[in-house]
Order: C-alpha cells, then sequence, then structure tokens
C-alpha cells in the first residue's frame, strides 16, 4: 500500500498484525510488510506507534515492541494475559468488529486472533459448539448482501473478461453504456465495488456495482501487466468530480476526516501538501474551504475560493 493512510486505516491492519507478531516473537521486517500489504517504512511507523501504547501509569503495562537491524521484536505485555470480563453486549460488538477484521490481508484465521474468537464465540452461544466443525461465524453471522451483477463481474475479473454495462451515475442522475474490463472486487463500507479499466476514460476506475443496471459479456478477452491485488487507497465514484486543494500542515486533518486521492509534498511553502479531493456538492466544498480559513489554496475548479467566499458573507449577515 502506497501514500498516505488515515487513522482508521492503520488502526485496522495493527489489530490483525500485532496477535500474529506476538505469536512469533521475532520476524523480519520485510516479512511483516509482505504479509500485511505494506511498505517496511509503514510496518515501522505503525509500530513507533504500539509502542508508547499501554494502561496508565505507563510504567509496566507497555506493548514490548521494536525493530532492531531489520527485525521486529515483539513481546507479550501482561495486561495481555488478563482474563476479559465482558458483558455479551461487548461481547458480540467485540466478535463482530474482529470478523470483520479477518477480512485484511494477512489475517491469520489459525492463528491466536483467530482462535481468540473461536473461543469467544462459545462462549456467546447458549450450547456448545464443536467449532473445528462449524464455519467460521460461529455466534454471529456478517451479512454483506451481492447487487445482482456482483457474480458476473466476478467471473469476469477471473477472466479478464470484457464487459458492457449500463451504469447509472447519481452526479448526472442518467445511465449511460460503459465498456469496462473489471480486475478487482472489493467491498467498503457495506457497499460492493469494481476497480475496472474503462474504455471511456482509458482510466482505471471505480465503479459501485449495485448502479450497474445489466452488464453483458463482449466475447474479448484482456489481460493486463497491472493487477490490482487489493481495494485502492482510495476510490471514488467515476463520475464525481474532484477538487485539488493545496494544504497548509493546520488543514491536514482532513487526510483522517475525509477522502482524498493523490498527495503531492510540496517544496514551498514548506510543510505544504496538494491533493485531490471529491466533491460531492459545491456547497459542501464551499463549507469545507471556510473551515478550512487562509490554510488552504485552491487550484481547481475555477469559482470555488469565490463560492466560498461568498457563503461566508451570507453567514456573516446572518449575524
Amino acid at each position: 500500500m502506497k501514500g498516505p493512510r488515515n487513522a482508521e486505516d492503520r488502526l485496522s491492519r495493527l489489530l490483525v498484525m500485532l496477535p500474529w507478531l506476538m505469536e512469533k516473537g521475532e520476524v523480519p521486517l520485510v516479512e511483516v510488510a509482505a504479509r500485511f500489504e505494506l511498505t517496511a517504512d509503514q510496518v515501522q511507523q505503525d509500530l513507533e506507534l504500539v509502542a508508547m501504547c499501554g494502561l496508565p501509569p505507563f510504567v509496566d503495562e507497555m506493548i514490548d515492541v521494536f525493530v532492531d537491524d531489520g527485525l521486529v521484536f515483539v513481546g507479550v505485555p501482561r495486561l495481555f494475559t488478563r482474563a476479559l470480563r465482558l458483558t455479551a453486549p461487548e461481547g458480540f460488538s467485540l466478535l463482530a468488529s474482529a470478523r470483520a477484521a479477518m477480512e485484511l490481508p494477512g489475517a491469520d484465521r489459525d492463528g491466536p486472533l483467530g482462535r481468540a474468537l473461536d473461543k469467544l464465540a462459545r462462549a456467546l452461544t447458549d450450547v456448545g459448539v464443536d467449532t473445528a466443525a462449524s464455519d467460521d461465524t460461529t455466534g454471529v453471522a456478517i451479512d454483506m448482501s451481492q447487487p445482482e451483477a456482483t457474480d458476473a463481474v466476478v467471473d469476469a475479473v477471473a477472466a479478464a473478461a470484457e464487459l458492457t454495462m449500463l451504469y447509472y451515475s447519481p452526479a448526472r442522475d442518467e445511465r449511460s453504456e460503459r465498456v469496462i474490463v473489471p480486475r478487482h472486487v472489493f467491498v467498503d463500507a457495506g457497499n460492493w465495488y469494481v476497480v475496472a479499466d474503462d474504455a471511456k476514460s482509458n482510466e482505471r476506475r471505480t465503479f459501485r456495482i449495485d448502479r450497474i443496471d445489466s452488464v453483458a459479456p463482449t466475447g474479448r478477452v484482456v489481460p493486463t501487466d497491472d493487477p490490482v491485488t487489493g481495494p485502492p487507497g482510495f476510490f471514488a465514484d467515476a463520475e464525481l468530480p474532484h477538487a485539488t486543494l493545496r494544504l497548509a500542515p493546520a488543514a491536514q486533518w482532513i487526510l483522517d476526516r475525509y477522502p482524498v486521492g493523490e498527495v503531492t509534498q510540496l517544496n514551498r511553502p514548506e510543510g505544504w501538501i496538494e491533493v485531490g479531493v471529491p466533491v460531492a456538492s459545491e456547497r459542501w466544498l464551499a463549507r469545507l474551504l471556510i473551515r478550512l480559513g487562509p490554510d488552504v489554496v485552491v487550484r481547481s475548479p475555477k469559482g470555488a475560493a469565490q463560492q466560498a467566499g461568498d457563503l461566508a458573507a451570507r453567514m456573516l449577515a446572518c449575524y
């Protein structure tokens, strides 16, 4: 995974990384990076944060983790050896969240986290369950209903098959015929998406599968030398407009608050970056620019800064 990651993504990866590391004890840094689809620098940065986590008074209740000479060393802190006392709602919430985390790259269903979830699932059921003879959703099921076109799109990914589809664009409130070659299917926030090579834009775009009204193969097979191995760090509807913003360090909190596209570090002013931000509406962008104030410079679209100024004037007139 390349580029900046938000706090939610970093935390999700750590939730599956730490149990695996604690069981291994000592692992080469490059092996950790490959398993969890991160760079070595990203793994080291995340583990540096973990080393500062623990329970008050932070004397001997810290997570023992460090990287030295290309090796990651992780110990099991005493706080993780204590039995948890959970209410039924707390246990169910933990199980549901952890089941979702087990879908992340690098998660080991037979590892310590997977075994702990099996124990928790048994504790939440009214009768004993032999989890070895049952599926891995004992005690809780993560329901992820699929749009009608999902199976056809998944089959096209496996076959590198070109498809023609009728796609609904909410930005223009219209349907159009698109020719795509699906490359990867994934789920985010309960919605199914496909990363595809789009003939209309000649770019790789992301489409929501539930907005595909109909789909049919064209009969063409289009192999690629650029496979997609996971969901993009950020994606948006193919028709969603974008704004290009330059942000001072004080405004870069939006990287954790909102989805952004490519991030470019600027030489001047020092510490500033340039990002692409999907825009749901002009009013939403105007309100965001007002919040950012002098810490943002709008590169595009033209007129966005003026719209923000007009909105600010109308807001001031109300006082």
